[in-house]
């Protein structure tokens, strides 16, 4: 139980120094004119488009039952935009990363799990690029620390893209189960886990977690012992925090490169940086915000770009779609945090996950027939898939109104405070 919580507490901090990033990130879009234009331009003809269906089914690539992942249709464009809609109000309310929902979300409204990773990864990438003014951090990063990290981060692109692909090259069905099932596993602990927080919260014995961002984390024992460990080569860091400095292997902050993740899930490597540099590496929170917005570009551009978009498996539509969602979403959840109780919110938190888990989990029994290993009647499997689909976008529907409702009831109040 211990460590199960011990690792609850990790993703959760991992979640709220991602969205952390997202937030500062996206600000920074919308405050720049120039990005937003360039952005509605590149949306324009993707809406122009929808409304005509223009791209039509074609036997090779595509097709409704091509072999290649892709089929446009206005549903799934428009989707993509609610999908980044609920990943930014998640991210802005709650302030813990929604982007662990985006591609079992995309799955969830008929895209394929490869094509879904893909896309994710290109959209963080280019929200990455696009939020360049919060560069300003990156003086305080490690250079020799990120190298390291990004040594460790490259290799595992190319090793998380190289299993995504080999198995949708082995069969487009297995790929599919194992992206669901790793989310559905993933989902269920930390959304049982929240639930479980959010009902001992309402009885009034949990505090809030406080600083996810490291404001009160020390030296771990962990962290300690790993700087103790002399194996060349050796990197010097936070040398203006402490006299000399500290000093860490390069191969063990390489061998924390978080690229496979995030090749495998589509997920930004920043999930895990944070909590990782500082309660595993002992690396100070100041060093640690620029290297991590650092190594998010880079991770996020190499796998988007090197591992799926060369290959066919970027949706650049929807991850324009995604962008634009995400942008409005992240601004309205972070102003409707000053109007509503935080335990309301972490009670949404909490139901938004298992809802993912419920809908990834509830596909797995179609797959298993479909390549034979359950034998199941059809007609079952397509029950329970729609069932968890159902769920899914009932619950994401009644948070996103829920917010919206909060934001425009208190509207007047919050124009005051600004």
């Amino acid at each position: 139980m211990s460590f199960g919580r011990s690792l609850y507490q990790f993703l959760l901090s991992s979640s709220q120094a991602y969205a952390k990033w997202d937030l500062e990130v996206s600000t920074s879009i919308i405050k720049n004119r120039k990005k937003m234009l360039f952005l509605l331009a590149l949306a324009a003809p993707i809406l122009l488009v929808c409304g005509a269906e223009a791209y039509e089914a074609h036997e090779m690539l595509g097709g409704k039952s091509a072999y290649a992942p892709a089929f446009y249709t206005t549903t799934i464009f428009l989707a993509s935009i609610a999908v980044g809609l609920a990943a930014g109000l998640i991210t802005g309310c709650i302030g813990a990363g929604g982007g662990f929902i985006i591609t079992p979300a995309l799955m969830a409204a008929g895209v394929k799990g490869i094509l879904a990773v893909g896309t994710d990864l290109f959209h963080i990438f280019a929200k990455a690029i696009m939020g360049t003014t919060v560069h300003k951090k990156l003086g305080n990063v490690s250079v020799k620390l990120a190298i390291a990290f990004l040594v460790g981060s490259g290799a595992g692109t190319f090793v998380g893209g190289a299993i995504n692909k080999g198995l949708y090259n082995a069969d487009p069905l297995l790929s599919e189960m194992f992206i669901s099932t790793i989310y559905a596993v993933l989902l269920g602990f930390l959304g049982f886990y929240a639930l479980f927080d959010f009902l001992k919260a309402t009885r009034g014995t949990q505090a809030d977690s406080g600083d996810a961002h490291g404001g009160t984390a020390g030296m771990t024992g962990l962290s300690v012992k790993l700087q103790s460990l002399n194996v060349p080569p050796m990197i010097t860091f936070d040398e203006d925090l402490v006299p000399g400095g500290r000093r860490i292997s390069g191969w063990i902050v390489a061998a924390g490169g978080v690229g496979m993740l995030a090749a495998i899930m589509g997920v930004g490597g920043g999930f895990v940086t944070f909590p990782m540099f500082v309660y595993i590496f002992g690396v100070s929170s100041m060093t640690t915000v620029g290297t991590d917005i650092l190594q998010i570009i880079f991770t996020a551009g190499l796998a988007s770009v090197g591992q799926y978009a060369i290959y066919g498996y970027v949706f650049y539509t929807l991850a324009v779609g995604m962008l634009l969602g995400s942008l409005l979403g992240i601004q309205v959840g972070a102003l409707t945090t000053k109007v509503v109780k935080g335990v309301h919110i972490r009670g949404f938190y909490a139901v938004s996950i298992i809802s993912g888990f419920i809908n990834r989990a509830a596909t797995l029994p179609k797959k298993l027939v479909e390549m034979e290993y359950l034998d199941w009647s059809m007609s079952v499997v397509n029950i329970i898939e729609e069932v968890g689909n159902v769920i899914f976008w009932v619950v994401v529907a009644f948070f996103g109104l829920w917010v919206f409702s909060k934001f425009f009831l208190n509207l007047g109040k919050l124009r005051g405070e600004a």
